[in-house]
């Protein structure tokens, strides 16, 4: 072995992500020429980022205040008399079972009420004797932040139940969540050595710089679900025939019925959606039935589309970025299929986190195989809730796909990254065990032909492999992503312009909301977080959408599409900061179930090797 070939196989693969907590979503006033984007100091390169980082602390704190609050307020529900102290207690006991950050909760009902937990220090004693006293006169409390003698973080929160009755809950609230995003993020937007405490060595570059622009605050996006009282949604297991579709029609008195992809919609005249639910998971092998949601809006005529908001706590308040790639219309088509695998090359993530509940299968940790793929950095669980968290189940936050299956693959270690090695050999596990998506939220600048082997062995078995380009804000190709046959992704903000953290270059196929992103993370816990890291699972997410309604689609389709359906960003047509376009999560689905292999103006897997040839020509 050579060399160069040597090196290209030692070389690192350290974690490219980007963690952006934010309350209200910032978006920008107007866009920056590209012709000012280059026109920053390393001094105010850095400005930036420990504005952005300041930024997801800030918005991981709020978020967890948020949760809390909500699930104070159950503590509320319920009977409050005397002789329900007992219950009341293990309520208690539940809730800090479930939620360990919550060291302390004191529910009170007039003079009476129920402890559980200790107080770390005198300071949360006396923040605590203030809450319940507003508590108990109907006000909510909400303490600074502090820190004790042991170097946690704590605040105390008062949550009145709003009768003005004496009836409230107070709770301390370890919030050492925000500085493990501190110190994540400080390593991803490589604010310090990275990974400093790790078993490798890298070599630091110097990305070109951004110019900040305006911000505001962008608006909340609150709306209500509803069903077709006498409509159904039915995925079948195989396809049916046209004997098998007229008895349907005879049983349920079927009134119209709609097709997209291998997924029907029946509308009887007299049958209500609970009897047809009954009906077809009695009698037909389905994937899923469920009820035709909508909502109905002023749009023109021609361009109407089923609206799904779910009632996920967060959503609404912090989840810009779903609604401004249209998944709520794309919903309307397609919500995923459990048989479409969604491999996630991370830190691994938090097997048992209530919001990921039933979505992940069992997964690999390349790492160390004597161990399950748990993730003890944080950010594999926080990919895996942009794909796949629980959606309207009233808890915490909304992914993008209800019902794709997740699969862990650990190819991180504690520290953030993970050798070529390990990653290319999670691809090819993955690859191996039915993967039909790779999203990897990871890469470096350096090229590894073991990596573009591993890469082109998933290619050429048919998977989709999507990649972050990096938070440097460089020009310079990040590997895996400007690999040809990996789909790379840059990041947008909530104003649809280039995230200033965001790699960009001629390898960009198209880019995805990527600031201030709020997804599961360890714990059992939310937290918000920015990064190309953050808009890739956005682009995986999709793509297993697509693979589900229609199935037929090869790779390099899916990935078309994809491309086609984006919605053009900057300069005309494709460009070296948004690639096609911001991803469209009802446009690519709509093409997906209409897909024709006539295709144009889009350069085939051979056009795109030869012209990822002659860029690394050139660099050399």
């Amino acid at each position: 072995m050579n060399a160069k070939k040597w090196v290209g196989l030692c070389a690192i693969i350290a974690l490219v992500a980007i963690v952006v907590p934010g309350t209200r979503y910032i978006f920008h006033d107007r866009k920056a020429p590209e012709s000012e984007v280059r026109n920053f100091s390393a001094h105010q390169e850095k400005a930036l980022k420990v504005k952005t980082l300041n930024k997801d602390m800030d918005a991981t704190a709020l978020l967890c205040t948020t949760e809390c609050s909500k699930e104070f307020r159950k503590l509320m529900t319920g009977d409050t008399n005397k002789g329900a102290m007992k219950a009341q207690s293990d309520k208690v006991a539940h809730m800090m079972s479930m939620h360990k950050h919550m060291v302390y909760i004191s529910w009170i009902n007039g003079d009476r009420s129920v402890e559980r937990g200790a107080l770390p220090d005198k300071t949360a004693s006396q923040y605590v004797a203030d809450a319940k006293a507003q508590v108990k006169a109907g006000q909510h409390y909400h303490s600074k932040p502090f820190m004790s003698d042991t170097g946690s973080r704590y605040m105390v929160l008062g949550v009145p139940s709003g009768k003005n009755n004496g009836i409230g809950v107070v709770g301390v609230i370890n919030q050492d969540i925000v500085m493990q995003v501190e110190r994540h993020q400080k390593r991803n937007l490589r604010l310090v050595p990275y990974p400093a405490e790790g078993n490798y060595r890298i070599e630091s570059v110097e990305p070109n710089t951004n110019r900040e622009t305006t911000v505001r605050n962008g608006e909340d996006n609150g709306n209500a679900s509803h069903y077709h009282v006498k409509d159904v949604v039915v995925h079948f297991q195989d396809k049916l025939t046209n004997k098998q579709l007229e008895q349907i029609k005879q049983k349920i008195n079927a009134e119209k019925i709609q097709r997209i992809g291998d997924t029907y919609v029946f509308r009887s005249k007299n049958m209500d959606a609970d009897k047809m639910v009954h009906y077809f998971q009695k009698s037909w092998k389905t994937e899923y039935v469920e009820p035709h949601y909508l909502y109905l809006t002023n749009e023109t005529a021609g361009d109407s589309a089923d609206i799904i908001t779910p009632n996920d706590a967060l959503y609404s308040q912090y989840q810009w970025n779903l609604p401004s790639i249209e998944t709520e219309k794309g919903w309307g088509l397609s919500k995923g299929n459990d048989k479409v695998i969604v491999a996630i090359l991370d830190t691994g993530v938090q097997a048992d986190h209530p919001d990921l509940k039933g979505k992940l299968l069992n997964g690999t940790n390349i790492v160390d195989s004597n161990a399950a793929p748990n993730d003890d950095v944080g950010h594999g669980t926080h990919v895996a809730g942009i794909i796949g968290a629980t959606v309207n189940n009233g808890e915490g936050v909304a992914g993008i796909s209800w019902y794709n299956k997740i699969m862990p693959v650990k190819v991180l270690d504690s520290s953030g990254a993970g050798s070529t090695y390990s990653v290319a050999q999670g691809i090819i596990w993955a690859t191996d065990h039915g993967a039909k998506v790779i999203n990897m939220s990871l890469g470096n600048y350096a090229q590894a032909e073991f990596l573009h082997d591993a890469i082109k062995y998933a290619y050429d078995h048919d998977v989709v492999m999507v990649a972050a380009s990096g938070n440097d804000n460089t020009d310079r190709p990040g590997y895996p992503a400007a690999y040809p046959e990996v789909f790379a992704v840059a990041a947008t903000d909530a104003g649809k312009n280039k995230a200033s953290f965001s790699n960009y270059g001629d390898y960009i196929d198209v880019a995805a909301p990527g600031d201030s992103i709020a997804s599961t993370y360890p714990g059992s816990q939310y937290a918000a977080l920015s990064g190309t890291s953050m808009a890739s699972p956005h682009v995986a997410a999709l793509a297993g959408l697509i693979r589900s309604i229609n199935p037929d689609l090869n790779n390099e389709e899916v990935m078309d599409i994809m491309r086609k359906s984006a919605i053009d960003l900057g300069d005309k047509g494709k460009d070296n900061y948004y690639g096609y376009g911001l991803i469209d999560v009802d446009k690519a689905l709509k093409s997906a179930s209409n897909y024709t292999t006539a295709l144009q103006n889009f350069p085939s897997q051979t056009e795109r090797r030869l012209e990822a040839i002659s860029r690394r020509y050139k660099a050399d």
